[in-house]
């Protein structure tokens, strides 16, 4: 038996959970890898290679339902999507060079058991809000099928919740059903140049607080927005993204850029520089440069009125920026295999949120928690969980958290 295990359909991903089972062996559950260094590292003896597994299954637009087979990659049903003037709504972000690797290596299972979402996440949802169906293989070895192919289904336990976000823990998904919703004709932005952190926050908590329908707020400090695309200066630059029919928009931005005026200089971004700005903000394109890979990077939630008080409490010599209008807070440490996480789980402790260290060296991630602590009632919850579909410890074993 070799140390790879590359499955061509959803029966040999069962048959190669059931040898593990019987052989006492542990299997690192994969697509492409572009993901592969998100959380602790690997404790397993043997890769499931899922990346045979590819194609759409599935797609009605006028159902808005797809499915797909885990392996298949996200580019290829982004294609497809387009072509039919649709999208996935959570904004799916690319990972791949963020962690060192290529573009465009996402797979569909990939993106759902990581529950990616990108800036669209406060107004969206999540990946795992998305999702409606799934076939997977449990730990146990045993084929199962949850929820359905229509965006209305109360049949049963709501299964994939729990798998969207579980890092193949608890099952090898094998084919997903998701809900796609019509892409937006056009886009633009509105941007406030020179606003403080503080000044930031409160300007986006304004036009999300307005009528304006905005579906992406993010503010980009001095220290980085050179990195963006599509910014008309390298300035610190607060931006608000307002999405749908041309008319809507048009109308949309003149009254945003009205009501953020008393913070400061307003400019507006047409479509292509707003698409291009927003696609950097999604994929966190400051921090997949080469030159800052071995910079640990966090991604901090928090409550948006208390994000620019949980970065004061940060090393003042990180480098970050703010998406989700404050609740969602990239910080890139200053020094190679330092995450600094006492003081990063010191400020959420304080002000509240949760941290994930996201990049950092095999041996840095396998020395401190990279998921946020749990409590004791959550830890013994999530144990029961895990042990209820993988009772041996088979799938991504200590994936998310030290002996779980």
């Amino acid at each position: 038996m070799t140390d790879i295990l590359k499955p061509r359909d959803a029966k040999e991903v069962e048959d190669a959970v059931l040898w593990a089972l019987s052989n006492d062996k542990t299997l690192d559950v994969v697509g492409n890898g572009s993901k592969r260094a998100l959380g602790r590292p690997s404790q397993t003896d043997v890769t499931l290679d899922l990346s045979s597994l590819t194609g759409v299954t599935l797609y009605e637009p006028a159902e808005l339902v797809l499915s797909a087979r885990a392996g298949t990659p996200l580019s290829e049903i982004e294609a497809l999507l387009a072509k039919n003037n649709q999208e996935l709504a959570f904004e799916p972000a690319d990972y791949g060079p963020l962690l060192g690797g290529e573009a465009g290596q996402a797979t569909l299972g990939g993106v759902v058991a990581a529950n990616l979402s990108g800036p669209r996440r406060f107004k969206a949802g999540a990946a795992r809000d998305h999702f409606l169906g799934v076939t997977a293989v449990t730990g146990r070895g045993e084929t199962i099928k949850s929820g359905g192919r229509v965006v209305k289904n109360v049949t049963g336990y709501d299964l994939c919740k729990l798998f969207g976000g579980s890092y193949g823990t608890l099952a090898a998904m094998t084919d997903i059903t998701l809900k796609v919703l019509p892409k937006a004709e056009t886009e633009a932005t509105v941007l406030v140049a020179g606003l403080g952190d503080a000044e930031a926050c409160l300007a986006m908590s304004t036009a999300l607080g307005s009528s304006a329908d905005v579906s992406g707020a993010a503010h980009l400090p001095d220290h980085i927005a050179s990195f963006f695309d599509g910014l008309p200066q390298p300035e610190a630059s607060t931006v608000l993204r307002l999405e749908g029919v041309a008319p809507s928009v048009a109308h949309r931005k003149e009254a945003l850029a009205a009501l953020l005026k008393p913070f400061g200089a307003v400019a507006l971004l047409d479509e292509t520089h707003s698409r291009a700005l927003w696609r950097s903000i999604r994929d966190v394109k400051p921090f997949a440069a080469a030159a800052s890979h071995k910079r640990p990077l966090w991604r901090i939630s928090t409550a948006p009125a208390q994000a620019h008080r949980l970065v004061d409490l940060i090393t003042p010599a990180a480098q970050m920026f703010y998406d989700w209008g404050g609740g969602l807070i990239w910080v890139a440490m200053p020094f190679e295999d330092e995450p600094d996480a006492g003081s990063i789980r010191g400020a959420v402790a304080e002000l509240g949120g949760h941290a994930t260290l996201i990049r950092a060296p095999a041996a840095v991630r396998a020395s401190v928690d990279v998921f946020q602590p749990e409590g004791p009632a959550l830890a013994a919850l999530n144990k029961r969980v895990k042990e209820s579909f993988d009772p041996k410890g088979v799938l991504n074993p200590g994936r998310m958290w030290a002996g779980v």
